[in-house]
């Protein structure tokens, strides 16, 4: 076994009962970057994505399209993995809960459930979202624009009557209240945290965990007739990923417990409620960290397919690039907060902060060395005060860089990196190495060193975000180590090393006329 720390992060599962939108991409891109991050800084990292295949949703999607359930699923799941490639996701499993693995590792956790007292047989009558696959009570229902009862998310919702067997939620009220005051960030934002907390305290219901009106779900263990409600079939995919029901194996010990759940808003109760509690009911840890980001709107409208207005990933990437559209989902808004895309704000970001601020601060740099140091890493002489307290900005970024990511605050890093880009722009202004050309070139080169040498360290810190930009920019520069222990002296520029003739890695997007243009 690797002496490396292990970093187990996921993405919820997506439903295949349509393609993948931007939410989806959103999800993944964020634990893409903390993946990415975590890899380069030394740690063993498990990240798992995939596609949830079972339930109503399904059921009835596939029969709208006129193909048999998995069928349907073998064509959608296809798209999300063609989503991961398309993101340049670094995905080290893409889980299917139609796989014959997973329908084993569920199945044996209902068996565990049942063994220790907490699933029993009654009859379910009560309001149930197909859309949301959730159960909902009569106080939770709003009213709805023709004035019928939806859910609080506005899905249509049904009187279902059936038998069903049900898990003893309510048996969990004060343990889950223990969990979240005794360990520290398991649900972030905090906001958020304080939304489940006072669902819970308001009182569990046991829950429904099997259905006999639909077919298409992992059977219920030797009781025909009865599927397993999609909740505890899909949440059981992080489990099966690392070799659950072996808990003795070696990927098993190594990532679980799960350090981040990544979640939208609209699925925390059951990753942070109904996740946490199975678990506790089988005596398995329950996971680090459960966090749930905000929703996208566009242009300041909900998006909604009515509306015409799905933000489609594919065309987005096909229209703008991938790495600028990397950059923007994590750089425009708060991480855990909604967000607004529009496409005005998305050129304007892309020009100030990666064409003319760290483009520019490359390009400009790099090509002075090339046409004036004959293609090769000048030798610098002594550092001046300038030239240190630079290199000391660029050299302390890593253990704040480390502490916002490490709370999923992407955007807090990002502006902590680009924070040190402008003080490297402003040092390249002072020091004006042009000027040094004439009057003193020794000087000229030890300042192009130093601001080469913040380019690549700044670039190998940006690689999580946008690892195909920086590729380009550390492959004209010749850098061999670009993990996160060769930042600082250890992998200091080599003078006289050769570089190539610098390209310009990011696009200068043109901005109609009107504010903000120039």
């Amino acid at each position: 076994m690797t002496d490396r720390p292990s970093y187990y992060i996921t993405t919820p599962i997506y439903y295949v009962n349509d393609v993948p939108h931007i939410g989806h991409a959103y999800t993944t891109l964020a634990c893409d970057v903390l993946a990415r991050f975590k890899r380069l800084d030394g740690f063993d990292v498990m990240f798992l994505t995939g596609t949830d295949e079972h339930g109503q949703k399904v059921e009835k999607s596939a029969e709208k399209a006129g193909v048999d359930p998995q069928a349907f699923c073998d064509r959608v799941s296809e798209r999300f993995r063609d989503l991961a490639k398309a993101m340049n996701f670094s995905n080290d499993q893409f889980i299917r809960t139609t796989e014959d693995r997973h329908k084993k590792a569920v199945q044996h956790l209902w068996k565990e459930l049942v063994a220790k007292g907490y699933i029993y047989e009654d009859k379910y009558a009560g309001w149930y979202s197909v859309r949301d696959e959730a159960f909902y009570g009569e106080a939770e229902l709003i009213d709805g624009p023709d004035g019928a009862k939806v859910a609080p998310t506005g899905a249509p919702v049904e009187w279902v009557e059936e038998p069903s067997f049900f898990f003893k939620l309510s048996a969990f009220e004060d343990k889950l209240l223990e969990l979240y005051d005794t360990q520290e960030d398991f649900v972030l934002p905090k906001s958020r945290l304080n939304e489940v907390r006072s669902f819970v305290k308001g009182g569990l219901e046991d829950l429904s965990i099997s259905r006999t009106t639909f077919s298409w779900g992992v059977p219920v263990p030797d009781v025909p007739g009865h599927i397993m409600y999609v909740w505890i079939d899909a949440l059981t995919n992080y489990l099966t990923a690392i070799g659950y029901p072996d808990t003795d194996s070696e990927t098993y010990e190594k990532y679980w417990p799960a350090n981040v759940h990544m979640v939208g808003k609209d699925i925390l109760r059951f990753h942070a409620v109904y996740w946490p509690a199975f678990l506790m009911a089988a005596d398995l840890p329950v996971p680090q960290r459960v966090f749930a980001h905000g929703w996208w709107t566009n242009e300041g409208q909900k998006i909604s397919k009515s509306l015409g207005n799905v933000i489609d990933p594919f065309a987005l990437i096909e229209s703008h690039g991938l790495d600028p559209v990397r950059f923007f989902l994590l750089r425009e808004v708060p991480f855990g907060n909604d967000g607004d895309f529009s496409e005005r704000a998305f050129l304007i970001r892309c020009n100030a902060d990666l064409s003319n601020n760290f483009g520019n601060l490359a390009q400009r740099s790099l090509s002075m060395i090339f046409k004036n140091c004959d293609g090769t890493v000048p030798t610098p002489g002594a550092f001046s005060d300038a030239d240190k307290a630079i290199l000391a900005a660029v050299e302390g970024l890593l253990p704040v860089v480390r502490g916002h990511m490490d709370r999923q605050a992407f955007n807090l890093a990002l502006d902590a990196i680009w924070g040190v880009v402008g003080e490297a722009n402003v040092y390249i202004a002072n020091e004006a190495p042009w000027t040094l050309k004439k009057t003193d070139p020794e000087r000229m080169g030890t300042v192009l060193y130093v601001t080469a040498e913040c380019v690549r360290q700044l670039a190998i810190l940006i690689q999580p975000f946008m690892p195909m930009a920086m590729e380009k920019m550390l492959d004209q520069m010749a850098v061999e180590g670009r993990g996160f222990d060769t930042l600082g002296e250890a992998g200091r520029l080599k003078p006289g090393a050769a570089i190539a003739q610098p390209q310009g890695v990011f696009p200068r997007f043109e901005v109609p006329a009107g504010e903000g243009a120039a």
